[in-house]
């Protein structure tokens, strides 16, 4: 198991009723996150397929045969390969995932920017965003659901006006988007470091211990064994993360651990996809090569950018 199975993207939802404080919300994420599946194809292709098809947020359901999934595999295919010269190299797939998941961020915002922008002034301030996203849940001192939302909205607060650059608490759509995908922006990675710290330091002392680590993203079953992948989490805090061997990890250590800087997630994932699907073994794929391993690039499983597919509108 690893960091892309407990640091989740951040989405906001779109709507006035269906508003979600950063504490309800998935915690943010280092850069680039492909996506919050398990990337095992021993078990699925469904990394594979977010990553590939640019869609954080793929919804997997049956709407592609597999004679269409390979149809529409051809025409991605002919936009990846940049150059026209009828392969798809490491490069250009590096490039298309980086690419998809731009769109993606750039749809996001874009998504959400007019529920947030109340007056239309092409701007979005912390007042807008305090009243569409909290002004319900204030009016209840109590809700049902447990949770502290003003506590919520000092979080959010934090994190805007850390993205707001100018100090105006007016976000412009940069700003938003920086306070939106933290995990995109240079001047943002400490708030994300932060709010990380906050969410698994259940002790408040400052600092990640290892059952703090594990326990982040694995709960315990009664007098059940540890799966492997839990002890082999528990080397990695001893022989990794605890740099220091204090038996913790501070800021730095965590730092290091969710936005290591010498590891880049779309050139991993696209040297990932060559190595599965390139049968003659020359470094680069033809379409035919994309094609025949269609179910480790798409499936017959529709996401978002699947739908814009059927559209012919993709990209």
């Amino acid at each position: 198991m690893d960091l892309r199975q407990f640091l989740m993207c951040l989405s906001l939802c779109t709507a006035f009723a269906l508003s979600k404080p950063t504490e309800k919300k998935d915690r943010v994420h280092h850069e680039p996150q492909l996506s919050d599946k398990v990337h095992d194809d021993a078990q699925s292709f469904d990394y594979d397929h977010d990553a590939f098809l640019g869609a954080e947020e793929a919804k997997t359901f049956d709407q592609l045969t597999p004679e269409e999934s390979k149809e529409r595999l051809g025409v991605i295919v002919d936009k990846i390969d940049a150059d026209k010269d009828g392969f798809v190299t490491e490069g250009e797939l590096k490039s298309w995932i980086k690419h998809a998941q731009k769109k993606y961020i750039y749809d996001n915002v874009e998504n959400q920017w007019q529920e947030f922008d109340m007056n239309q002034d092409g701007f979005i301030s912390w007042d807008e965003y305090r009243n569409v996203t909290y002004g319900t849940y204030l009016d209840d001192p109590d809700p049902d659901d447990g949770f502290n939302y003003k506590q919520m909205m000092v979080r959010d607060e934090r994190r805007f006006k850390m993205a707001d650059k100018d100090g105006d608490l007016i976000a412009t759509k940069e700003e938003f988007t920086a306070f939106l995908h933290p995990e995109e922006y240079d001047y943002m990675k400490d708030i994300v470091v932060q709010e990380t710290m906050e969410d698994i330091d259940k002790n408040a002392d400052g600092f990640i211990d290892l059952e703090e680590y594990i326990g982040d993203m694995y709960s315990h079953d009664g007098n059940a064994d540890e799966p492997e992948w839990v002890k082999t989490e528990r080397e990695q805090f001893v022989e990794f993360r605890d740099k220091n061997r204090d038996g913790k990890m501070d800021k730095e250590e965590t730092k290091d651990w969710i936005l290591p800087s010498d590891y880049d997630h779309a050139e991993a994932e696209a040297r990932h996809l060559v190595y599965e699907s390139d049968q003659n073994k020359d470094g680069k794929l033809t379409k035919e090569e994309i094609v025949d391993k269609y179910d480790l690039f798409v499936g017959s499983q529709a996401t978002d950018f699947g739908e814009a597919l059927v559209r012919h509108d993709e990209f």
